[in-house]
């Protein structure tokens, strides 16, 4: 599998980058997507609850798996998806060339982003993952290996997107980086050897004048 930045796929959905545009300029509002904030936490805060309450909603353990399971799994369609794109201007996302190789292309539109909601946007996204931590201590430590399987998966999916949006957010300054430090230590290799096989400047052989 590789990472590379390609040219968006044909599809039917607004080009990103674009969704502002289809929006009416008016006045600045603190929340430009309000229900695209409240959906943001409200998946993900919703496992978290019902995981917490189980043993009070149901005794069956079956039924709390699979209600838990499809907050998690509709929370990481829609981070990665819809809020990312929305709410940062983030996209990552995979597909698979003629050759049959799995590309991962990490995206970053360029342009203003509500600090109001990019600020929700990354406490939900890392905060959430720090919950499901806890309780795989929790479940470890008090052997309920039925609970920790819920807690891998959910751990798996939050981390996912959290492990894509950073790329996405950092990728790109990473390259950067790496090509200055990598032209950086290419002109001091040059510059050495520059030296190193530099000719030695001859002594002068002319005499002074007035000296016989």
């Amino acid at each position: 599998m590789t990472s590379a930045t390609v040219p968006l796929l044909d599809d039917d959905t607004i080009p990103f980058g674009e969704e502002d545009e289809m929006q009416d300029p008016g006045a600045l509002k603190k929340y430009t997507h309000p229900y695209v904030t409240f959906f943001h936490l409200f998946f993900r805060g919703t496992a978290i609850v019902l995981y917490m309450c189980c043993d009070l909603l149901s005794e069956s353990f079956i039924t709390s798996f699979v209600f838990v399971v499809l907050f998690l799994s509709a929370d990481f369609w829609t981070v990665k998806n819809i809020t990312g794109r929305l709410l940062v201007g983030l996209r990552w996302w995979n597909y698979v060339n003629d050759e049959g190789v799995s590309h991962w292309v990490y995206e970053a539109k360029k342009g203003k982003i509500n600090k109001h909601e990019a600020r929700i946007f990354w406490l939900g996204l890392t905060l959430c993952p720090m919950f499901w931590g806890l309780f795989f201590i929790i479940d470890l430590f008090g052997l309920k290996f039925k609970w920790l399987l819920l807690v891998m998966i959910a751990l798996a999916l939050n981390c996912a997107n959290l492990y894509g949006y950073i790329k996405c957010n950092f990728g790109a300054n990473k390259d950067l980086n790496t090509a200055a430090s990598n032209f950086v230590k290419t002109q001091i290799f040059k510059n050495a050897m520059d030296i190193i096989t530099k000719p030695a400047p001859q002594p002068s052989t002319v005499q002074p004048a007035g000296v016989v």
